[in-house]
């Protein structure tokens, strides 16, 4: 795989974070390809799999609603046919609480076609429920 295409790859992901984070749907559909997997671990409050681009925006609703107030992304980079990024969500509190993880994107004709989270602690976003 070239440097050339993992650039690409990487500003896809990044844009990705750029039209979700800014509620650009549209835009965000253009990046990812119509039957995108998104898997959540098993030990979330929105674990499971979610499929499509419906679902991707229904899963970023489920996370927002546990309290996310914002993101702080630290590092991109990208491999092959795969980007990770290493980004904290920021939840609600006084002082805020951040939900360190890592989320490894693969992609396909140039287009996200799966996003797996790795998150540090996921006992963080089980907290904020509940």
């Amino acid at each position: 795989m070239s440097c050339e295409v993992e650039a690409r790859n990487r500003a896809t992901v990044m844009a990705l974070y750029e039209a979700c984070g800014s509620g650009d749907w549209a835009k965000a559909a253009t990046l990812m390809t119509e039957d995108i997997l998104i898997t959540e671990a098993p030990t979330l409050p929105f674990a499971g799999e979610y499929r499509g681009v419906d679902a991707m925006r229904e899963l970023f609703g489920r996370v927002q609603s546990t309290g996310v107030i914002g993101t702080q992304l630290h590092q991109a980079t990208a491999g092959g046919n795969w980007v990770v990024v290493l980004v904290d969500l920021i939840l609600a509190g006084d002082p805020p609480v951040r939900c360190p993880l890592a989320e490894a994107f693969r992609l396909a004709d140039g287009k996200v076609c799966e996003i797996v989270p790795y998150y540090f602690n996921a006992d963080v976003m089980v907290q904020a429920l509940a």
